[in-house]
Formats: structure tokens, sequence, C-alpha cells
């Protein structure tokens, strides 16, 4: 097998460090860069064009899902396996809707990693245990009541914005953090609201941590 050449994405140099760490002891992969945000990894993976990006979700100014998306449009060959903290359905369901091929929580054995990084390199899926589940219950669900739930209408970009406001973050800084307008950010925020039949931004916090989209002591 050729080496698979990684691009290793998070915003906390020890866990990149670590990462970098697990998979040297493997002879068929070899990291080519690393990455700390969203908008960096977009220029790096066009640039390195690795094999495999191992893709962090929360992350500063452009976050994970939303680099995903961008990577998958424009360098369909490059595979994208998220390694996150998070491993409740909502993020899964997202990761997948944005195209990322694979799904591991951080709480995975270094093995699991590994075995993640050859099946999407080799053209297949992968997802942890607990994502599988997720999956199969919303499908499940789906089949069950031929409607599927409020938070799956929302897109990618409402649902970064959920997570943003959640996070605490006024919507002239989340206007910056993404690099759209404050009447932009205004207008996802409405249409959030409508689709998930929430009335004021409290209730919106409140939905988020329910969901477990954001802490308890964010």
């Amino acid at each position: 097998m050729d080496n698979i050449r990684i691009l290793v994405v998070d915003d906390h140099t020890m866990m990149r460090d670590g990462i970098r760490a697990l998979l040297s002891l493997n002879n068929d992969i070899k990291i080519v860069g690393e990455a700390s945000e969203g908008r960096e990894t977009i220029e790096k993976a066009a640039e390195l064009m690795p094999d495999v990006v191992v893709m962090d979700i929360a992350m500063p100014e452009m976050d994970g899902l939303e680099a995903t998306r961008c990577i998958v449009k424009k360098s369909p060959e490059t595979k994208v396996l998220v390694l996150t903290q998070h491993d409740n359905k909502e993020y899964v369901l997202s990761a997948i809707k944005a195209g990322a091929a694979g799904y591991v929580p951080k709480k995975a054995l270094g093995s699991e990693l590994v075995s993640a990084i050859r099946s999407v390199y080799c053209g297949d899926s992968y997802l942890y245990p607990s994502a599988a589940a997720a999956v199969v219950a919303t499908a499940r669900n789906y089949l069950k009541t031929g409607a599927e739930e409020p938070y799956d209408r929302l897109t990618d970009r409402e649902r970064q914005i959920l997570r943003l406001i959640a996070a605490g973050h006024p919507s002239l800084e989340i206007s910056a953090m993404l690099l759209i307008s404050k009447k932009t950010v205004l207008a996802h925020c409405a249409k959030i609201m409508k689709k998930l039949e929430i009335h004021n931004r409290a209730d919106l916090i409140k939905y988020a941590m329910r969901k477990g989209l954001v802490s308890m002591d964010t």
C-alpha cells in the first residue's frame, strides 16, 4: 500500500502533536501538513492534496464542518475524517451532511483512528459504533414517523450560527467570525427560530444545550 498522506487539523497544538506521534508509528501513513482552523485547512488541502484530512470540528474562525464542505466540493478526491470530542447525533449527522467520509470521537483508541484512516482512504466509510448508532436511530425514526426532526431541517450554516449563538457570541461578533454581514446573521437567526419553532435567543441557547451542541458550563 502506498503511503497515506494526511493533513492533521486541530486548534490545539498538543492534540496535533499527539496525533502526529500516534500516526508516525504506522509505516503506511505520512503526515504532510497541519492546520489550526478552517480557512488554513482549505488552503493547505488545495496546496498539499492530502489523501485524508483528519478534521476537528470546534475551531475558531471557520469550523471543521464548513471546512469539510469546502474541501469536498473543491477536492473530492480528498477524504475527510472527522475526529472530535463531540459524540452526539447532531454533530454526527452534520458531519455526514457536510461530506465527511468518517467520524471518530477523541475518546476512541489510537488503533481505531488508524483503522478509520485506512478505511476512508480505500473509499469506504467509517463510523465509530456510537456514531453509527446515532445514524441508525435517526433512520429508524424517519422510517417509523416519515418525518425528520426540526434540527435536521437546518442548513450547515444555520447549525454553525446556532452553535455560535449558544456559545454566547453576539450577532456582530458572529458576522466578523464568518465574514458575513450582521444583517445576514440576523436573517439566519430568524430562519433558525422559525424552523425550530423557538421565539427568542434565550430559548435558542437552552435548545442548543439540550441537544448537546454546547456544554452546560460554556
